[in-house]
């Protein structure tokens, strides 16, 4: 059978390293509840070749790259309509899977973010994924309040999710290697599934608070607060790297209170 070769401009780079692809599988935890699982990226399956040995879930393949698809589609013909040649991005969650389902990955590094804001959208039907992603992408994901790593993606994420960060891998194990360090993470959806806030104005605010990260929220965010009932918020006096999201709710209460 032929090799599929590595596109560039798809951000594709192979894993070659069977046992850390058996370490990034048994990582899911179906016992959570969902019957199946997505990968993303499949590239030329040696992750799939450890899913579809899973009898305790129903394994799905997504590939964006038409030289994959079809040499996927070689290597197991069983798969059927589960194997799809689409953009992950566009994706209807609701229409392709009937019930909950856990996304897995060697995610092409240069869509990450984007992918990880496509699964938020689809939280409520996805309880786990568990991906490769470049080091740095990694470590903002489960950053804490007040590190350097800390923003956007990080407050959202943990909003809905348990992040853990699993383990750090090497650029050796690719074809074609990085040229950085790569890490697997794990995120388990919060068992609370609602903030317990205005959501849509949660997600305003903390965009607008890391947007301009050197101000302080009074002013980073004199868009959305009213100045004049919020004089005595001491959240307001400080930049949005200190704010945890406990924090960050509590601050879209405050707003809405005083609206």
């Amino acid at each position: 059978m032929s090799i599929v070769r590595a596109k560039k401009h798809l951000g594709q780079h192979f894993l070659t390293d069977k046992n850390i692809a058996s370490k990034i599988v048994e990582a899911l935890r179906p016992q959570l509840g969902y019957k199946q699982v997505l990968e993303v990226g499949p590239g030329m399956g040696i992750l799939s070749d450890f899913l579809l040995q899973k009898t305790d879930y129903e394994t799905y393949l997504i590939d964006i790259d038409t030289e994959s698809y079809e040499f996927l589609g070689k290597k197991y013909p069983q798969l059927g309509s589960r194997l799809i040649n689409a953009d992950f991005l566009e994706l209807d969650f609701a229409a392709t899977f009937n019930g909950p389902l856990a996304v897995i990955g060697n995610f092409p590094y240069n869509i990450s973010s984007q992918i990880l804001f496509k699964i938020l959208d689809n939280r409520h039907q996805v309880p786990e994924v568990v991906g490769m992603f470049q080091k740095e992408v990694a470590e903002r994901c489960n950053a804490k309040a007040g590190s350097k790593e800390y923003g956007i993606l990080s407050v959202f994420l943990q909003a809905y999710y348990k992040v853990e960060y699993l383990f750090t891998v090497k650029a050796g194990v690719f074809n074609p290697p990085p040229k950085v360090l790569s890490a697997v993470i794990r995120m388990t959806r919060n068992e609370v599934q609602e903030l317990g806030c205005d959501e849509k104005l949660f997600w305003q605010v903390v965009k607008a608070g890391f947007n301009q990260r050197r101000k302080t929220l009074r002013n980073a965010l004199s868009s959305l607060i009213n100045k004049e009932k919020l004089t005595d918020e001491p959240m307001l006096e400080l930049r949005a790297e200190r704010l945890t999201v406990n924090d960050f709710v509590a601050l879209t209460n405050r707003i809405t209170e005083t609206r």
